[in-house]
Protein backbone atom coordinates (compact mmCIF):
# COMPACT_ATOMS: atom_id res chain seq x y z
CA UNK A 1 0.00 0.00 0.00
CA UNK A 2 1.01 3.41 -0.33
CA UNK A 3 1.97 5.46 2.33
CA UNK A 4 0.27 8.67 3.21
CA UNK A 5 3.02 10.66 2.74
CA UNK A 6 4.10 9.96 -0.84
CA UNK A 7 0.27 10.48 -1.38
CA UNK A 8 0.50 13.80 0.02
CA UNK A 9 3.87 14.38 -2.15
CA UNK A 10 2.35 12.70 -5.50
CA UNK A 11 -0.36 15.16 -4.86
CA UNK A 12 1.30 18.06 -4.33
CA UNK A 13 3.70 17.47 -7.48
CA UNK A 14 0.42 16.98 -9.51
CA UNK A 15 -0.88 20.48 -8.22
CA UNK A 16 1.89 22.08 -9.50
CA UNK A 17 2.47 20.33 -12.94
CA UNK A 18 -1.06 22.07 -13.43
CA UNK A 19 0.17 25.14 -12.00
CA UNK A 20 2.63 25.54 -14.60
CA UNK A 21 0.58 24.19 -17.41
CA UNK A 22 -2.29 26.90 -16.55
CA UNK A 23 0.85 28.83 -16.73
CA UNK A 24 2.47 27.83 -20.20
CA UNK A 25 -1.24 27.58 -21.72
CA UNK A 26 -1.58 31.79 -20.21
CA UNK A 27 1.63 32.40 -22.24
CA UNK A 28 0.92 30.08 -25.40
CA UNK A 29 -2.40 32.06 -25.62
CA UNK A 30 -0.92 35.29 -25.20
CA UNK A 31 2.22 34.79 -27.59
CA UNK A 32 -0.84 33.16 -29.83
CA UNK A 33 -2.82 36.75 -29.21
CA UNK A 34 0.61 38.28 -29.65
CA UNK A 35 1.61 36.91 -32.69
CA UNK A 36 -2.15 37.08 -34.52
CA UNK A 37 -2.23 41.24 -33.54
CA UNK A 38 1.33 40.80 -35.53
CA UNK A 39 -0.71 39.75 -39.01
CA UNK A 40 -3.25 41.60 -38.60
CA UNK A 41 -1.28 44.78 -38.27
CA UNK A 42 0.87 43.91 -41.44
CA UNK A 43 -2.39 42.78 -43.60
CA UNK A 44 -3.95 46.34 -42.54
CA UNK A 45 -0.59 48.06 -43.57
CA UNK A 46 -0.29 45.77 -46.70
CA UNK A 47 -3.92 47.11 -47.89
CA UNK A 48 -2.87 50.62 -47.30
CA UNK A 49 -0.07 50.61 -49.90
CA UNK A 50 2.07 53.81 -49.59
CA UNK A 51 -0.26 54.88 -47.29
CA UNK A 52 -3.49 56.93 -47.30
CA UNK A 53 -2.01 60.48 -49.01
CA UNK A 54 -0.53 58.08 -51.92
CA UNK A 55 -4.06 56.42 -52.56
CA UNK A 56 -6.21 59.61 -52.52
CA UNK A 57 -3.11 60.73 -55.33
CA UNK A 58 -3.69 57.64 -57.61
CA UNK A 59 -7.58 58.79 -57.43
CA UNK A 60 -7.02 62.59 -58.21
CA UNK A 61 -5.55 61.28 -61.29
CA UNK A 62 -8.78 59.07 -62.33
CA UNK A 63 -7.01 56.00 -61.44
CA UNK A 64 -7.74 52.93 -59.38
CA UNK A 65 -5.41 51.38 -56.94
CA UNK A 66 -4.10 47.94 -57.62
CA UNK A 67 -6.71 46.17 -55.33
CA UNK A 68 -9.23 48.30 -56.34
CA UNK A 69 -8.88 46.75 -59.88
CA UNK A 70 -8.15 43.54 -58.55
CA UNK A 71 -11.56 43.94 -56.92
CA UNK A 72 -13.37 45.77 -60.33
CA UNK A 73 -11.74 42.47 -62.52
CA UNK A 74 -12.16 39.55 -60.93
CA UNK A 75 -15.99 37.89 -59.17
CA UNK A 76 -16.53 39.13 -56.27
CA UNK A 77 -15.29 37.51 -53.01
CA UNK A 78 -13.13 35.28 -55.61
CA UNK A 79 -9.57 36.97 -55.63
CA UNK A 80 -7.22 34.80 -53.22
CA UNK A 81 -3.60 36.61 -52.81
CA UNK A 82 -0.22 35.08 -52.20
CA UNK A 83 2.65 36.98 -51.03
CA UNK A 84 0.53 39.31 -48.99
CA UNK A 85 3.71 39.81 -46.49
CA UNK A 86 6.66 39.55 -48.90
CA UNK A 87 9.08 42.46 -48.27
CA UNK A 88 12.26 43.87 -50.31
CA UNK A 89 15.45 43.22 -48.95
CA UNK A 90 17.41 45.66 -50.55
CA UNK A 91 19.58 47.52 -47.84
CA UNK A 92 21.17 49.87 -49.45
CA UNK A 93 20.40 54.12 -49.72
CA UNK A 94 18.52 53.20 -46.33
CA UNK A 95 15.96 50.91 -47.75
CA UNK A 96 16.15 48.89 -44.95
CA UNK A 97 14.04 51.59 -42.99
CA UNK A 98 11.42 52.16 -45.70
CA UNK A 99 9.74 48.18 -45.92
CA UNK A 100 6.04 47.72 -46.82
CA UNK A 101 4.43 44.60 -46.34
CA UNK A 102 3.58 43.04 -50.27
CA UNK A 103 6.08 45.53 -51.64
CA UNK A 104 4.64 47.14 -54.76
CA UNK A 105 3.12 44.50 -56.93
CA UNK A 106 -0.41 42.27 -56.10
CA UNK A 107 -0.51 38.58 -57.18
CA UNK A 108 -2.69 35.84 -56.84
CA UNK A 109 -5.73 34.23 -58.60
CA UNK A 110 -9.00 34.45 -58.68
CA UNK A 111 -12.53 33.98 -61.17
CA UNK A 112 -13.49 35.95 -63.99
CA UNK A 113 -16.94 34.79 -64.92
CA UNK A 114 -16.54 32.01 -62.95
CA UNK A 115 -13.22 30.78 -64.56
CA UNK A 116 -10.07 30.84 -63.51
CA UNK A 117 -7.41 33.09 -63.79
CA UNK A 118 -3.96 34.23 -62.69
CA UNK A 119 -2.97 38.31 -62.03
CA UNK A 120 -0.35 40.79 -60.71
CA UNK A 121 -1.23 44.32 -60.46
CA UNK A 122 1.61 46.53 -59.90
CA UNK A 123 0.78 49.22 -56.67
CA UNK A 124 1.90 52.52 -57.76
CA UNK A 125 1.92 54.11 -54.52
CA UNK A 126 4.47 51.75 -52.57
CA UNK A 127 8.04 52.98 -54.41
CA UNK A 128 6.06 54.12 -57.52
CA UNK A 129 5.44 50.53 -58.59
CA UNK A 130 9.22 50.04 -59.38
CA UNK A 131 10.33 46.44 -59.68
CA UNK A 132 12.30 44.99 -56.66
CA UNK A 133 13.86 41.26 -56.67
CA UNK A 134 10.41 40.57 -53.95
CA UNK A 135 8.39 42.32 -56.72
CA UNK A 136 9.66 40.13 -59.53
CA UNK A 137 9.63 36.62 -57.55
CA UNK A 138 6.30 37.42 -56.68
CA UNK A 139 4.98 38.03 -60.64
CA UNK A 140 7.12 34.76 -61.46
CA UNK A 141 5.56 33.09 -58.97
CA UNK A 142 2.11 33.15 -60.09
CA UNK A 143 3.54 32.96 -63.90
CA UNK A 144 4.86 29.09 -63.55
CA UNK A 145 1.78 28.56 -61.52
CA UNK A 146 -0.74 29.86 -64.31
CA UNK A 147 1.15 27.28 -66.48
CA UNK A 148 1.40 24.42 -65.15
CA UNK A 149 -2.51 24.52 -64.03
CA UNK A 150 -3.03 26.28 -67.21
CA UNK A 151 -5.01 29.36 -66.78
CA UNK A 152 -4.95 32.97 -68.32
CA UNK A 153 -2.34 34.64 -67.14
CA UNK A 154 -3.48 39.23 -66.61
CA UNK A 155 -0.89 41.99 -65.96
CA UNK A 156 -2.19 45.05 -64.42
CA UNK A 157 1.07 46.98 -65.75
CA UNK A 158 1.50 50.55 -63.77
CA UNK A 159 5.20 51.27 -62.80
CA UNK A 160 7.69 53.44 -62.68
CA UNK A 161 10.57 50.80 -64.04
CA UNK A 162 13.39 49.02 -61.98
CA UNK A 163 14.18 50.07 -58.80
CA UNK A 164 17.46 52.05 -58.86
CA UNK A 165 18.26 51.04 -55.42
CA UNK A 166 18.57 47.30 -56.37
CA UNK A 167 20.50 47.96 -59.76
CA UNK A 168 21.49 44.73 -61.17
CA UNK A 169 18.69 42.83 -58.96
CA UNK A 170 16.15 44.72 -60.17
CA UNK A 171 17.29 43.99 -64.33
CA UNK A 172 17.56 40.04 -63.20
CA UNK A 173 13.75 40.09 -61.57
CA UNK A 174 12.79 41.81 -65.16
CA UNK A 175 14.85 38.87 -67.24
CA UNK A 176 13.24 36.26 -65.19
CA UNK A 177 9.95 37.62 -66.20
CA UNK A 178 10.64 37.91 -69.78
CA UNK A 179 11.89 34.33 -70.09
CA UNK A 180 8.82 33.49 -68.51
CA UNK A 181 6.96 35.08 -70.96
CA UNK A 182 8.39 33.08 -73.75
CA UNK A 183 8.20 29.71 -72.20
CA UNK A 184 4.20 30.37 -71.73
CA UNK A 185 3.85 31.52 -74.85
CA UNK A 186 1.14 29.31 -76.86
CA UNK A 187 0.51 27.74 -74.23
CA UNK A 188 -1.60 30.21 -71.23
CA UNK A 189 -3.28 33.44 -72.85
CA UNK A 190 -0.64 36.45 -71.40
CA UNK A 191 -2.53 39.61 -71.34
CA UNK A 192 -1.03 42.98 -70.51
CA UNK A 193 -3.33 46.23 -69.83
CA UNK A 194 -1.18 49.38 -68.88
CA UNK A 195 -2.68 51.12 -66.62
CA UNK A 196 -0.04 53.83 -65.50
CA UNK A 197 3.44 54.67 -66.79
CA UNK A 198 5.21 51.62 -68.19
CA UNK A 199 9.01 52.55 -69.23
CA UNK A 200 12.44 51.14 -69.89
CA UNK A 201 13.21 47.17 -69.48
CA UNK A 202 9.43 47.22 -68.39
CA UNK A 203 7.77 47.52 -72.08
CA UNK A 204 9.52 44.54 -72.85
CA UNK A 205 7.58 41.76 -70.76
CA UNK A 206 4.18 43.68 -72.47
CA UNK A 207 5.23 43.58 -76.21
CA UNK A 208 6.14 39.54 -75.35
CA UNK A 209 2.29 38.79 -73.99
CA UNK A 210 -0.20 38.28 -76.74
CA UNK A 211 -2.60 41.28 -76.30
CA UNK A 212 -1.29 44.55 -75.02
CA UNK A 213 -4.02 47.03 -73.76
CA UNK A 214 -3.72 50.55 -73.05
CA UNK A 215 -5.70 53.64 -71.23
CA UNK A 216 -6.70 56.47 -72.53
CA UNK A 217 -4.73 59.58 -70.80
CA UNK A 218 -3.20 57.74 -67.59
CA UNK A 219 -1.02 55.23 -69.77
CA UNK A 220 2.56 54.91 -71.49
CA UNK A 221 4.72 53.01 -73.00
CA UNK A 222 7.91 54.27 -74.08
CA UNK A 223 11.72 52.90 -74.25
CA UNK A 224 12.95 56.10 -73.43
CA UNK A 225 11.29 59.14 -71.51
CA UNK A 226 10.68 62.72 -73.09
CA UNK A 227 13.67 64.07 -70.90
CA UNK A 228 15.97 61.69 -72.36
CA UNK A 229 14.81 62.07 -75.89
CA UNK A 230 14.96 65.45 -75.48
CA UNK A 231 18.91 65.31 -74.17
CA UNK A 232 19.85 62.94 -76.77
CA UNK A 233 18.08 64.03 -79.75
CA UNK A 234 16.75 67.31 -79.20
CA UNK A 235 13.21 66.52 -79.83
CA UNK A 236 10.64 68.25 -77.76
CA UNK A 237 7.87 65.80 -76.57
CA UNK A 238 5.49 65.25 -74.00
CA UNK A 239 4.25 61.88 -72.84
CA UNK A 240 1.52 61.45 -74.33
CA UNK A 241 2.98 62.15 -77.95
CA UNK A 242 5.47 59.72 -77.03
CA UNK A 243 4.14 56.63 -76.04
CA UNK A 244 0.19 57.63 -74.73
CA UNK A 245 -2.89 55.08 -76.06
CA UNK A 246 -3.22 57.09 -79.47
CA UNK A 247 0.23 56.84 -80.34
CA UNK A 248 0.25 53.21 -80.26
CA UNK A 249 -3.11 52.71 -80.91
CA UNK A 250 -2.82 54.10 -84.48
CA UNK A 251 1.11 54.63 -85.13
CA UNK A 252 3.26 52.02 -83.78
CA UNK A 253 1.04 49.18 -83.49
CA UNK A 254 2.64 48.24 -80.17
CA UNK A 255 -0.97 48.10 -78.45
CA UNK A 256 -3.87 46.14 -79.50
CA UNK A 257 -7.00 48.80 -77.72
CA UNK A 258 -7.26 51.53 -75.97
CA UNK A 259 -10.24 52.31 -73.28
CA UNK A 260 -11.60 55.17 -71.63
CA UNK A 261 -10.92 54.46 -67.78
CA UNK A 262 -10.06 52.03 -65.56
CA UNK A 263 -13.17 50.61 -65.12
CA UNK A 264 -13.95 50.68 -68.76
CA UNK A 265 -10.93 48.39 -69.15
CA UNK A 266 -11.35 45.98 -66.72
CA UNK A 267 -14.87 45.68 -67.55
CA UNK A 268 -13.81 45.05 -71.34
CA UNK A 269 -11.30 43.33 -70.36
CA UNK A 270 -13.86 40.40 -68.74
CA UNK A 271 -15.84 40.56 -71.83
CA UNK A 272 -12.09 39.64 -73.77
CA UNK A 273 -11.59 36.76 -71.41
CA UNK A 274 -15.24 35.40 -72.67
CA UNK A 275 -13.63 34.44 -76.06
CA UNK A 276 -10.39 32.59 -74.76
CA UNK A 277 -9.33 29.21 -74.12
CA UNK A 278 -8.40 28.37 -70.57
CA UNK A 279 -4.98 27.40 -72.19
CA UNK A 280 -3.68 25.09 -75.36
CA UNK A 281 -5.19 21.89 -74.13
CA UNK A 282 -8.83 23.32 -74.41
CA UNK A 283 -10.94 23.98 -77.80
CA UNK A 284 -12.37 27.55 -77.88
CA UNK A 285 -15.32 28.24 -75.49
CA UNK A 286 -18.61 27.84 -76.54
CA UNK A 287 -21.73 29.78 -75.39
CA UNK A 288 -24.78 29.17 -75.40
CA UNK A 289 -26.66 31.42 -78.09
CA UNK A 290 -30.38 32.37 -78.59
CA UNK A 291 -29.30 33.73 -82.85
CA UNK A 292 -30.19 30.82 -84.85
CA UNK A 293 -27.46 28.58 -86.62
CA UNK A 294 -28.79 28.85 -89.93
CA UNK A 295 -30.18 32.19 -89.66
CA UNK A 296 -30.69 33.47 -93.16
CA UNK A 297 -29.18 36.95 -94.00
CA UNK A 298 -30.74 38.84 -96.95
CA UNK A 299 -29.01 41.93 -96.36
CA UNK A 300 -25.79 40.11 -97.48
CA UNK A 301 -27.04 40.09 -100.70
CA UNK A 302 -26.83 43.52 -101.66
CA UNK A 303 -23.89 44.68 -99.87
CA UNK A 304 -21.34 44.65 -102.18
CA UNK A 305 -21.80 47.77 -104.70
CA UNK A 306 -22.59 46.71 -108.10
CA UNK A 307 -19.90 49.09 -109.65
CA UNK A 308 -16.85 46.65 -108.37
CA UNK A 309 -14.56 49.81 -107.82
CA UNK A 310 -17.26 51.41 -105.33
CA UNK A 311 -15.79 50.74 -101.77
CA UNK A 312 -18.22 48.85 -98.58
CA UNK A 313 -17.63 48.04 -95.55
CA UNK A 314 -16.28 44.71 -94.38
CA UNK A 315 -17.75 44.91 -90.96
CA UNK A 316 -21.18 45.00 -92.37
CA UNK A 317 -20.45 41.39 -93.55
CA UNK A 318 -19.01 40.54 -90.17
CA UNK A 319 -22.31 41.48 -88.05
CA UNK A 320 -24.21 40.40 -90.44
CA UNK A 321 -22.84 36.53 -90.00
CA UNK A 322 -21.69 35.96 -86.17
CA UNK A 323 -23.80 35.72 -83.39
CA UNK A 324 -26.12 38.58 -82.03
CA UNK A 325 -24.08 40.79 -84.16
CA UNK A 326 -21.33 40.92 -81.21
CA UNK A 327 -17.69 40.98 -82.23
CA UNK A 328 -14.87 42.07 -80.43
CA UNK A 329 -12.49 43.95 -82.96
CA UNK A 330 -8.73 44.07 -82.06
CA UNK A 331 -6.40 46.98 -83.48
CA UNK A 332 -9.54 49.01 -84.77
CA UNK A 333 -7.29 52.09 -85.35
CA UNK A 334 -4.61 50.27 -87.12
CA UNK A 335 -4.00 49.23 -90.31
CA UNK A 336 -7.73 49.63 -90.74
CA UNK A 337 -7.28 48.11 -94.54
CA UNK A 338 -7.80 44.48 -92.48
CA UNK A 339 -10.24 43.47 -90.04
CA UNK A 340 -9.49 41.05 -87.12
CA UNK A 341 -10.94 40.34 -84.07
CA UNK A 342 -13.34 37.73 -82.26
CA UNK A 343 -16.66 36.79 -83.14
CA UNK A 344 -19.02 33.55 -82.28
CA UNK A 345 -20.73 31.80 -84.61
CA UNK A 346 -23.46 28.90 -83.22
CA UNK A 347 -22.05 30.15 -79.85
CA UNK A 348 -18.31 28.85 -80.82
CA UNK A 349 -15.42 31.52 -80.58
CA UNK A 350 -14.32 32.27 -84.49
CA UNK A 351 -11.24 34.53 -85.04
CA UNK A 352 -12.24 37.02 -88.49
CA UNK A 353 -9.53 38.34 -91.11
CA UNK A 354 -11.63 40.43 -93.49
CA UNK A 355 -9.68 42.82 -95.83
CA UNK A 356 -11.78 46.10 -95.43
CA UNK A 357 -12.22 47.90 -99.08
CA UNK A 358 -12.85 51.28 -97.23
CA UNK A 359 -9.95 51.47 -96.34
CA UNK A 360 -7.26 52.00 -99.25
CA UNK A 361 -9.58 49.43 -101.01
CA UNK A 362 -8.33 46.58 -98.92
CA UNK A 363 -5.40 46.09 -100.13
CA UNK A 364 -2.63 44.37 -98.03
CA UNK A 365 0.45 46.67 -97.08
CA UNK A 366 3.24 46.26 -94.64
CA UNK A 367 1.08 46.60 -91.28
CA UNK A 368 -2.19 44.93 -92.30
CA UNK A 369 0.34 42.08 -92.84
CA UNK A 370 1.79 41.90 -89.65
CA UNK A 371 -1.43 42.87 -87.83
CA UNK A 372 -3.30 39.82 -89.70
CA UNK A 373 0.22 37.66 -89.14
CA UNK A 374 0.23 38.43 -85.71
CA UNK A 375 -3.91 37.38 -84.48
CA UNK A 376 -3.50 34.23 -87.32
CA UNK A 377 -0.87 32.68 -85.04
CA UNK A 378 -2.60 33.24 -81.81
CA UNK A 379 -5.80 31.91 -83.14
CA UNK A 380 -4.04 28.52 -84.12
CA UNK A 381 -2.07 28.51 -81.22
CA UNK A 382 -5.28 28.51 -79.17
CA UNK A 383 -7.46 25.85 -81.16
CA UNK A 384 -9.46 28.95 -82.55
CA UNK A 385 -11.04 28.89 -85.95
CA UNK A 386 -10.56 31.27 -88.35
CA UNK A 387 -12.93 33.02 -90.69
CA UNK A 388 -11.59 35.17 -93.56
CA UNK A 389 -13.57 37.31 -95.78
CA UNK A 390 -11.34 38.47 -98.67
CA UNK A 391 -11.80 41.47 -100.94
CA UNK A 392 -7.94 41.96 -101.85
CA UNK A 393 -6.97 43.81 -105.39
CA UNK A 394 -3.30 43.04 -104.02
CA UNK A 395 -0.44 44.35 -102.40
CA UNK A 396 0.17 48.20 -102.14
CA UNK A 397 2.67 49.45 -104.55
CA UNK A 398 4.80 52.15 -104.22
CA UNK A 399 8.80 52.79 -103.02
CA UNK A 400 7.54 53.20 -99.23
CA UNK A 401 6.06 49.58 -99.41
CA UNK A 402 9.01 48.01 -100.99
CA UNK A 403 11.55 49.95 -99.45
CA UNK A 404 10.19 48.79 -96.16
CA UNK A 405 9.91 45.63 -96.54
CA UNK A 406 6.64 44.17 -98.06
CA UNK A 407 7.98 41.07 -99.44
CA UNK A 408 9.45 39.80 -96.09
CA UNK A 409 6.27 41.36 -94.40
CA UNK A 410 3.98 40.38 -96.29
CA UNK A 411 5.38 36.76 -96.30
CA UNK A 412 4.10 36.64 -92.42
CA UNK A 413 0.64 36.56 -93.31
CA UNK A 414 1.15 34.01 -96.07
CA UNK A 415 3.19 32.01 -93.44
CA UNK A 416 1.04 32.20 -90.54
CA UNK A 417 -2.09 30.93 -92.90
CA UNK A 418 -0.17 28.14 -94.55
CA UNK A 419 1.47 27.25 -90.63
CA UNK A 420 -2.29 26.67 -89.22
CA UNK A 421 -3.91 23.65 -88.16
CA UNK A 422 -6.88 25.13 -86.92
CA UNK A 423 -10.13 24.56 -89.02
CA UNK A 424 -9.66 27.25 -91.88
CA UNK A 425 -13.02 29.10 -93.63
CA UNK A 426 -12.62 31.16 -96.19
CA UNK A 427 -15.55 33.78 -98.19
CA UNK A 428 -14.50 35.07 -101.28
CA UNK A 429 -17.29 38.45 -101.57
CA UNK A 430 -15.58 40.31 -104.35
CA UNK A 431 -12.03 40.67 -105.44
CA UNK A 432 -9.12 37.88 -105.16
CA UNK A 433 -6.47 39.20 -107.43
CA UNK A 434 -2.72 38.32 -107.55
CA UNK A 435 -0.47 37.10 -104.65
CA UNK A 436 -2.88 38.59 -102.45
CA UNK A 437 -5.49 35.67 -103.31
CA UNK A 438 -2.84 32.94 -102.71
CA UNK A 439 -1.93 34.60 -99.23
CA UNK A 440 -5.57 35.05 -97.72
CA UNK A 441 -6.22 31.50 -96.79
CA UNK A 442 -6.43 29.94 -100.55
CA UNK A 443 -7.59 26.49 -101.20
CA UNK A 444 -4.01 26.41 -101.81
CA UNK A 445 -2.71 26.93 -98.57
CA UNK A 446 -4.61 24.24 -96.80
CA UNK A 447 -7.49 26.50 -96.24
CA UNK A 448 -10.68 24.03 -95.16
CA UNK A 449 -13.40 25.07 -96.90
CA UNK A 450 -12.91 28.31 -99.66
CA UNK A 451 -16.62 29.62 -100.95
CA UNK A 452 -17.06 32.48 -103.07
CA UNK A 453 -20.11 34.73 -103.59
CA UNK A 454 -21.91 35.37 -106.98
CA UNK A 455 -20.05 38.67 -106.75
CA UNK A 456 -16.26 37.19 -106.26
CA UNK A 457 -13.64 38.02 -109.27
CA UNK A 458 -11.01 35.78 -108.50
CA UNK A 459 -7.60 36.55 -111.16
CA UNK A 460 -4.34 37.68 -111.61
CA UNK A 461 -5.13 41.36 -111.40
CA UNK A 462 -8.07 43.72 -112.29
CA UNK A 463 -9.04 44.22 -116.30
CA UNK A 464 -7.24 47.33 -117.09
CA UNK A 465 -3.79 46.23 -115.66
CA UNK A 466 -4.52 43.10 -117.65
CA UNK A 467 -5.39 43.95 -120.34
CA UNK A 468 -2.97 46.96 -121.00
CA UNK A 469 -0.15 44.25 -120.02
CA UNK A 470 -1.71 41.71 -122.74
CA UNK A 471 -2.01 44.43 -125.67
CA UNK A 472 1.09 46.19 -124.67
CA UNK A 473 -0.55 49.35 -123.79
CA UNK A 474 -2.78 49.75 -126.78
CA UNK A 475 -5.81 47.36 -125.39
CA UNK A 476 -9.75 48.80 -126.02
CA UNK A 477 -12.43 48.59 -123.85
CA UNK A 478 -13.69 45.96 -126.02
CA UNK A 479 -11.05 43.70 -124.82
CA UNK A 480 -11.31 44.82 -121.29
CA UNK A 481 -15.23 43.93 -121.11
CA UNK A 482 -13.57 40.76 -122.71
CA UNK A 483 -10.90 39.87 -119.39
CA UNK A 484 -14.07 40.66 -117.33
CA UNK A 485 -16.12 37.96 -119.44
CA UNK A 486 -13.57 35.89 -118.36
CA UNK A 487 -12.43 36.14 -115.34
CA UNK A 488 -14.65 38.57 -113.18
CA UNK A 489 -16.33 36.01 -112.06
CA UNK A 490 -15.70 32.84 -109.50
CA UNK A 491 -16.01 30.55 -112.65
CA UNK A 492 -12.36 29.74 -113.08
CA UNK A 493 -11.60 28.67 -109.87
CA UNK A 494 -15.17 26.93 -109.11
CA UNK A 495 -14.29 25.02 -112.22
CA UNK A 496 -11.01 23.83 -111.11
CA UNK A 497 -12.10 23.26 -107.46
CA UNK A 498 -10.05 26.27 -105.74
CA UNK A 499 -13.47 27.12 -104.40
CA UNK A 500 -15.66 24.23 -103.26
CA UNK A 501 -18.94 26.68 -103.92
CA UNK A 502 -20.47 29.61 -105.28
CA UNK A 503 -22.79 30.23 -102.32
CA UNK A 504 -25.98 32.49 -101.95
CA UNK A 505 -24.58 35.41 -99.79
CA UNK A 506 -27.63 35.11 -97.14
CA UNK A 507 -26.56 31.76 -96.60
CA UNK A 508 -23.23 32.41 -95.03
CA UNK A 509 -23.66 31.94 -91.95
CA UNK A 510 -25.41 28.36 -92.23
CA UNK A 511 -23.04 27.38 -94.23
CA UNK A 512 -20.16 28.27 -91.48
CA UNK A 513 -21.87 27.26 -88.83
CA UNK A 514 -22.67 23.68 -90.48
CA UNK A 515 -18.39 23.36 -91.39
CA UNK A 516 -17.61 24.64 -88.23
CA UNK A 517 -19.46 21.99 -86.48
CA UNK A 518 -18.14 19.16 -89.23
CA UNK A 519 -14.33 20.69 -88.62
CA UNK A 520 -14.69 20.15 -84.87
CA UNK A 521 -12.64 16.99 -85.34
CA UNK A 522 -10.35 18.09 -87.66
CA UNK A 523 -6.52 16.84 -86.75
CA UNK A 524 -3.00 17.08 -88.37
CA UNK A 525 -0.22 16.00 -88.29
CA UNK A 526 2.93 18.10 -88.53
CA UNK A 527 6.45 16.82 -89.18
CA UNK A 528 8.82 16.19 -86.09
CA UNK A 529 11.11 19.82 -86.17
CA UNK A 530 12.25 21.92 -83.12
CA UNK A 531 10.46 25.09 -85.08
CA UNK A 532 10.35 26.53 -88.14
CA UNK A 533 11.87 29.50 -89.27
CA UNK A 534 9.06 32.20 -90.01
CA UNK A 535 10.22 35.53 -92.51
CA UNK A 536 10.66 38.29 -89.24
Amino acid sequence: MMSRGLVSNLLFRSSGCSQLIRCCSTQGAQQTLKVKQMIENKRQAALLGGGQKRLDAQHKKGKLTARERINVLMDPGTFVEYDMFMEHTCTDFGMEKEKIPSDSVVTGHGLIDGRRTYVFSQDFTVYGGSLSMAHAKKICKIMDQATLVGAPLIGLNDSGGARIQEGVESLAGYADIFYRNVSSSGIIPQISMIMGPCAGGAVYSPALTDWTFMVKDTSYLFITGPDVVKTVTGESVTQEELGGAKTHTTLSGVAHKSFENDIDALLQLRTFLGYLPQSNREPAPVRASDDPWDRYVPGLNTVVPLESTTAYDMMDVILGVVDEREFFELMPLYAKNIITGFGRMAGRTVGIVGNNPKHAAGCLDINASIKGARFVRFCDAFNIPIITFEDVPGFLPGTAQEYGGIIRHGAKLLYAYAEATVPKITVITRKAYGGAYDVMSSKHLKGDTNYAWPTAEVAVMGAKGAVSIIFRGKGSEEQEAEYVDKFGNPFPAAVRGYVDDIIEPATTRKRICEDLELLSSKKVEKPDRKHANMPL
